[in-house]
């Protein structure tokens, strides 16, 4: 008995926790006939259910008094008392202007938020529930400025966080305050902010109100808070009614809270409006937004705007310092290709260089020293960043160190005095005259042989600046890499005659192009003079003909290399074949949209192009002189079926570029022209024969005094990738299922081959240069680093490229004796 009584029990106890006692019910009146009535106000009266032991409030209806609604059911009596008291009050206005009978689904919203919310107003309720008509009613209407004891909201806040207009007109015109706050000191901007509908935004703010910039408790006005929350269509409604741009919250201004939580829509909508926020300062650490950035296209965006990338903060750091230290590569790579400086020293003197050897971040490492940071810089403790990296290091960047230190040899190591606090010049020049080392084996080095590579790193991985240095200091360095004198710049008028002319080849390979900057970069800084003024004829296919426009036309090496990791993100977008407006667009920017090839004479330059209006292609040379005579009997020549050629001093500079950089499957033809690399990616050959071609041409016009020998070729290739296996090129008709797979991608395979070949720039098309050189007693240089991995044309991938370009600062460390040879040449 005593396990059914318990069963019993469960049962009741389950039943009761599945019903719901606050369910509206429609109930018969007649049922509540023979119960006793404890009490009733109005329409709502409190019964006595003797028969189900409960205490029910009910709702009579007028227009159906045949019909109730049985608002709750209760088996407790004074807790039945004070709702039916909370239902009596609160429930009388909504019934009384009510143009139609409330209904079941209306009483229940209604019954619901009389309990959850016992401290709103019947004002707050018609906007929860968004009963617009019962603000007709005097006591809702005497209740629109209420306050919710719990968070001290009005039906205002509501209505703007709920986003329901029409209550929010009806309240305004109830006269319903705007400058009323709540418990956390926000005002109706701040709730609408937080709802979904940015025309409460521009309703409120048709007039002028103190609450728009209103700070709540946390200091956040309520642009602040839609930067927070990344609310751009709040933001842009917010800044419609002019807020203001310039209130301090605890981050700093609204933009500093956008670049916090990373919103960029939210950063771009207040900089269209102001501009000047770009330069706005926070009060904690008088930090530029752009500091704050997180992510690339944040940094991006400012920079666009006119940020200014070397700035400084209370602490002396730039926004690269930061990106160093909080690990943000893509935001460092942004700020590197825009000009931040490597070598600023920050907070206790660190550079970016020291912070990225204290994070043991190996790319950053590679990027910073790529963009030329420098490893010997002390800080304000007088450690340098590759004392940094063999002190902390434990992982990636010990390895470097150890496998650039192989790459060196160890035989010519020779490690300081251990008793010296810091390395003496001495100790780098001696490393680089390789006077022998007292250590025989790799495996033997120690941590002071990590503290001498550490401080030697710069000389390894970067060429000195001879620009930079006073007039003795760059003679003597000349004098101690080749045993020449510094020739002095040519003369801005008319350089001095000279019987010998210098020939510099670059070749085709989309981005990797950067491969070729960095090698100019390094003969620049070996010979101390720009590379405009130390040859006298350029060739160049593809991107190596944009980078000899580029010089000829006096740009910068160290802008170039920026600019083309800027481009890439600009052109390479979506799927081949790219659109060819960015290129075209960013090429018209950078040369001008209507400078003409013979608008700059010296040095003389030579682009590769394709004619592919006929059978066979055709190369041409867009050139800055005039045609030689052999070329203009047969290049430009006319004929009923090819239209003539623009002779160069019509031709355009950027399409020149343009016409060159035309790859096929990666940008369409312009006109008639297709890549150079097609027919000359390795321009050497081409252009000798040019110049041999001008020189003819000057004889032939009795002007043998201004025939100039060629005497040096330099030939820069944009890098070698590694030799991969290749399984099979057969191709053959297949008999089955399994042999079409083989076709297929011996097809494929064959198909990559023959492009190779014909585009190839190293292997036969250097041998043939080199020995047409030797040939004619020229001296040749080739220079084209070995790649670890393959860059493709349209890498866009940072980490990718940085690592192309430290393959290329090892190859120049590793041919430096190739390097003084060629400057002894070019001094010569």
């Amino acid at each position: 008995m005593q396990f059914f009584g318990r069963l019993v029990n469960t049962i009741n106890s389950v039943t009761q926790l599945f019903s719901n006692p606050y369910r509206v019910k429609e109930v018969p009146a007649a049922e509540y006939a023979a119960h006793t009535c404890l009490q009733q106000e109005g329409r709502v009266a409190l019964y006595k259910n003797s028969l189900a032991r409960s205490w029910d409030c009910v709702l009579v209806n007028p227009q159906s008094p045949q019909v109730a609604f049985r608002l709750f059911q209760l088996d407790n009596e004074a807790e039945a008392l004070v709702h039916f008291e909370q239902y009596a009050r609160q429930l009388r206005p909504f019934y009384e202007s009510s143009q139609q009978p409330l209904s079941l689904e209306d009483l229940q919203q209604l019954s619901d938020c009389f309990r959850n919310h016992p401290s709103w107003s019947p004002a707050h309720v018609a906007v929860e529930i968004g009963r617009r008509e019962n603000f007709r009613h005097n006591h809702v209407v005497s209740c629109v400025n209420s306050t919710d004891s719990e968070d001290g909201c009005t039906p205002l806040h509501l209505a703007c966080r709920k986003g329901d207009m029409e209550c929010l007109l009806e309240l305004l015109e109830c006269h319903a305050r705007v400058d009323i706050t709540d418990r956390n000191g926000e005002t109706v901007f701040h709730y609408a902010v937080r709802g979904n509908n940015p025309q409460i935004i521009e309703l409120l703010g048709r007039s002028p109100t103190a609450g728009l910039d209103h700070l709540n408790h946390e200091g956040l006005t309520a642009l602040h808070l839609a930067c927070q929350l990344g609310k751009e269509d709040m933001v842009r409604s917010l800044l419609k009614c002019h807020a203001s741009c310039s209130t301090v919250g605890p981050l700093g201004y609204p933009i500093h809270t956008a670049m916090k939580f990373s919103q960029k829509g939210c950063a771009q909508a207040i900089l269209e409006v102001d501009a000047s926020q770009v330069h706005s300062k926070d009060l904690r650490y008088d930090a530029i937004p752009l500091h704050w950035a997180k992510k690339a296209e944040m940094t991006r965006l400012l920079l666009e705007y006119g940020s200014q990338v070397n700035l400084t903060s209370r602490t002396a750091d730039m926004a690269l310092h930061i990106a160093v230290k909080r690990g943000r590569f893509d935001c460092a790579m942004v700020l590197l290709t825009h000009g931040a400086n490597t070598n600023a020293r920050g907070q206790d003197g660190n550079t970016p260089l020291h912070l990225a050897m204290k994070h043991d971040h190996l790319d950053m490492i590679k990027a910073i020293v790529v963009f030329g940071g420098d490893v010997e810089i002390p800080n304000d403790f007088g450690e340098t960043p590759g004392l940094l990296a063999a002190r902390s290091s434990k992982g990636a960047n010990r390895k470097v160190l150890l496998d650039l230190l192989q790459t060196v040899g160890t035989e010519r190591c020779h490690p300081p005095n251990p008793d010296s606090p810091s390395l003496a010049p001495s100790a780098t020049s001696s490393f680089l005259e390789g006077q022998p080392s007292s250590r025989s084996t790799f495996n033997s080095l120690e941590y002071k042989d990590l503290l001498y590579v550490s401080a030697t790193l710069g000389q390894l991985l970067k060429a000195p600046d001879v620009v930079d240095m006073p007039g003795e200091g760059r003679r003597k360095f000349c004098q101690k890499l080749a045993p020449v004198p510094v020739c002095s710049p040519r003369a801005a008028v008319e350089p001095e005659f000279s019987s010998h002319d210098c020939l510099l080849c670059l070749d085709g390979g989309g981005i990797r192009g950067l491969v070729l900057i960095q090698l100019l970069l390094a003969i620049e800084k070996a010979a101390g003079r720009p590379i405009r003024e130390i040859f006298d004829w350029i060739a160049g296919t593809s991107t190596g003909g944009i980078l000899a426009l580029a010089i000829v036309h006096g740009k910068s090496m160290d802008y170039m290399r920026c600019l083309y990791f800027r481009m890439k993100d600009m052109v390479f977008r979506g799927s081949r074949p790219y659109e060819s407006e960015p290129l075209d667009e960013f090429l018209k920017k950078e040369f001008g949209e209507n400078t003409k090839m013979t608008d700059v004479q010296k040095p003389k330059v030579m682009v590769t192009g394709t004619l592919c209006d006929r059978q066979p292609a055709e190369l041409h040379l867009f050139r800055n002189y005039p045609v030689p005579e052999t070329k203009t009997s047969t290049e430009y020549k006319t004929s009923a079926s090819f239209k003539p050629l623009t002779q160069p001093e019509d031709q355009l500079v950027w399409r020149a570029a343009r016409c060159s950089g035309a790859a096929p499957t990666y940008f369409r033809p312009i006109g008639r022209f297709l890549d150079g690399g097609l027919l000359a990616n390795n321009p050497t050959l081409d252009a000798m024969a040019e110049i041999h071609e001008y020189n003819k041409t000057l004889i032939k016009k009795g002007q043998r005094q201004k025939v100039r020998k060629l005497g040096l070729v330099v030939s820069l290739g944009t890098g070698k990738p590694p030799q991969v296996p290749v399984s099979s090129v057969d191709v053959f008709r297949p008999s089955n299922p399994w042999e079409l797979a083989k076709t297929v991608f011996g097809a494929r395979e064959l198909g990559k081959m023959v492009v190779d070949c014909c585009t190839d720039a190293d292997g036969p098309a250097v041998d043939r240069a080199r020995a047409w050189c030797e040939m004619t007693d020229i001296p040749y240089f080739r220079l084209s680093p070995q790649l670890h991995t393959e860059v493709m044309l349209d890498e866009v991938n940072d980490t990718v490229l940085v690592n192309a370009l430290w393959d290329t600062q090892l190859y120049i460390y590793q041919h430096r004796e190739q390097f003084q040879q060629l400057v002894q040449h070019l001094c010569q």
